[in-house]
């Protein structure tokens, strides 16, 4: 079997892309909040073969606990890295970026939380404006994931397009591309390369 060509990208102890053999995640069901649940069931996940765990952070509270449950899991031994999953909050993204491994971000929300889900018209340069913002945001979390070598996950979702993706190529496979590379362009930019695409 041939594999498709990728970049290694370093995640706490492990290489995952490139050459490296695919690795192996889940993610909890257990409130972030609850550093005891989390522990317990991040051990459970790498007893039964997890290389990567990754917990929901969906607010400051969550991505500032993080750092308990790393601290709890390094007690014992266990150098599993963990995934901080964000939604709707940049800010949340540059908290979890101190105490994680990896960060999951979304491009649609990662900027847009206040999307409409209606069909807007945007000019070329309403639209330039837009990934302006979009840099303004994701420059300083990219600053932060590379001074703790913190990678970060893309993780697309058609569910999520924001409303000026979704204003030029509507709900498609095209839009969720764009999504994406909206955010790489300016990863290139600043040659931040500790990234997976999902």
């Amino acid at each position: 079997m041939q594999r498709r060509k990728t970049t290694p990208t370093r995640v706490g102890n492990i290489i995952i892309g490139g050459d490296e053999t695919i690795k192996v995640q889940s993610m909890t069901t257990t409130n972030t909040n609850d550093t005891e649940a989390c522990v317990s069931q991040a051990k459970r996940i790498i007893n039964a073969g997890g290389e990567l765990v990754r917990l929901t952070t969906q607010g400051r509270r969550e991505a500032e606990n993080m750092k308990n449950i790393s601290d709890a899991l390094k007690a014992e031994g266990i150098m599993t890295p963990l995934v901080a999953d964000v939604h709707f909050n940049a800010n949340v993204a540059d908290i979890a970026a101190l105490y994680c491994e990896k960060v999951r971000v979304n491009p649609g929300n990662y900027v847009d939380p206040a999307r409409v889900f209606k069909k807007l018209e945007y000019t070329d340069e309403e639209y330039a404006a837009e990934i302006e913002k979009i840099r303004e945001a994701v420059v300083p979390f990219l600053d932060i994931c590379r001074q703790h070598a913190t990678a970060v996950r893309l993780g697309v979702n058609h569910g999520s397009l924001s409303d000026r993706i979704m204003s030029r190529y509507g709900d498609t496979p095209e839009g969720m591309v764009e999504s994406a590379m909206e955010f790489l362009r300016i990863f290139r930019e600043v040659d931040f390369n500790d990234v997976a695409i999902s």
